[in-house]
């Protein structure tokens, strides 16, 4: 954002006026958050979309089922990976959102205070341990039950790592950090950072949205997330933890873990992990996660499989699960691929991304895009960015993830 020129020499209302000029040219956002939701439904040119927060990252085996039944029943037959480890349900037809509701609500799947179902916004370590997955669980509980959190876009977004830093590096606005003796780092987009007892994790990451608030009202600019504030903004992180008294200890200094995203393949002995071609899945595949204790979505466009009985049983679903087409090695050259949705599905894309991506020589992501605004791109991470700038046509570069501030 470039600096604001200086300001007048003269004082009084003149001052005024021009302060207020400054804040409405430096405004970040000058509309209304349309970010859909499952009952907030977004027109596209393939029909409606309904996007599911899973904010613990974990379905049920009769979620995976009410889901492909609906995506079946209402949708074009498929799900959508996103890379904060939401499902999207596309091609829904016209007058469907009353019949969606109350499918979704049957399964499970939506908030009891409905009207948050898009602030729980949140992913999850995909390996994390029983007192972590409870951290994200009692946050989302919190979210949905304070009214001011609705003051919170559609895409501010939360993390919860186990200490390995996989979904800390995916550019969070707030993020708890599991510390080995049981305590937690909350951290609020800049390099500092607060240890809290892990008890009092989720009521920490939920007094850091809060402050965030706080700072983009007095900012004035209409920032959604932490790295759209003006810079040198203060996010009084300290201040509302006090408030909310929680005992908490500055650490200027924090280093989180530079935790790479999970491979497909078999996790340990007991678990496999898989990931969905260009983030995207029939409902027969969708139903072939099954059966499972559980089904983990992840922000990589993927799901994960823990409790399988043995090795042996993990390594049998991993080829099963290769049969129904997913990608079950971190060698294979789909692995990092990611596209936008495309067209035709997309007014705003100049190509058919879906049908023209491909993996790219270098080692790096690569995602393609239909057009500039870039829709699903990696985070955190270097990556090869291909954008449609014609049908057919397309744009190469390699862009490396800069600060969250």
């Amino acid at each position: 954002m470039p600096p604001s020129p200086p300001m007048p020499q003269d004082r009084g209302e003149a001052h005024i006026r021009d302060s207020a000029r400054d804040r409405d040219r430096d405004r970040v956002r000058d509309r209304g958050d349309a970010c859909p939701g499952a009952l907030r439904l977004h027109r596209a040119d393939d029909g409606a979309l309904a996007r599911l927060r899973i904010p613990t990252g974990v379905l049920t085996p009769r979620q995976v089922r009410a889901l492909a039944d609906v995506a079946d029943r209402l949708g074009d037959g498929h799900l959508s990976l996103t890379s904060r480890g939401n499902l999207e349900l596309r091609g829904l037809g016209e007058g469907c959102g009353l019949g969606l509701a109350e499918l979704l609500r049957d399964a499970g799947l939506l908030p009891e205070s409905e009207r948050h179902e898009r602030v729980r916004n949140m992913v999850v370590s995909p390996l994390a341990g029983p007192e972590v997955r409870a951290w994200a669980a009692r946050l989302d509980a919190l979210l949905c039950a304070e009214e001011w959190t609705l003051e919170l876009s559609g895409r501010f977004l939360f993390a919860v790592d186990d200490g390995r830093g996989d979904v800390a590096a995916l550019a969070p606005d707030v993020t708890l950090l599991a510390e080995p003796a049981g305590t937690a780092l909350v951290q609020a987009g800049g390099p500092g950072a607060y240890r809290v007892a892990g008890a009092d994790a989720p009521r920490a990451a939920l007094a850091a949205a809060e402050a965030f608030l706080a700072a983009a009202r007095e900012a004035g600019t209409g920032a959604w997330r932490v790295r759209e504030l003006p810079a040198g903004q203060d996010v009084d992180v300290a201040g509302h933890l006090r408030r909310a008294s929680i005992a908490a200890e500055p650490v200027r200094d924090a280093v989180v873990p530079a935790g790479a995203p999970l491979a497909p393949g078999l996790v340990g002995e007991d678990t496999v992990s898989v990931l969905a071609r260009l983030g995207r899945v029939t409902t027969a595949q969708f139903r072939a996660l099954l059966p499972a204790e559980e089904v983990r979505v992840t922000p990589w466009r993927g799901f994960v499989l823990p409790g399988l009985p043995d090795r042996a049983a993990a390594e049998e679903r991993l080829r099963a699960l290769d049969g129904a087409g997913f990608l079950t090695r971190a060698d294979s050259p789909w692995a990092g691929v990611t596209a936008c949705t495309g067209r035709p599905g997309c007014a705003k894309a100049l190509a058919d991304v879906r049908a023209d991506a491909r993996p790219v020589d270098g080692g790096l992501p690569v995602h393609w895009s239909g057009c500039a605004r870039r829709c699903g791109h990696p985070q955190g991470v270097a990556w090869v960015d291909v954008v449609a700038t014609a049908e057919g046509a397309y744009q190469t570069t390699v862009t490396v993830q800069g600060p969250t501030r």
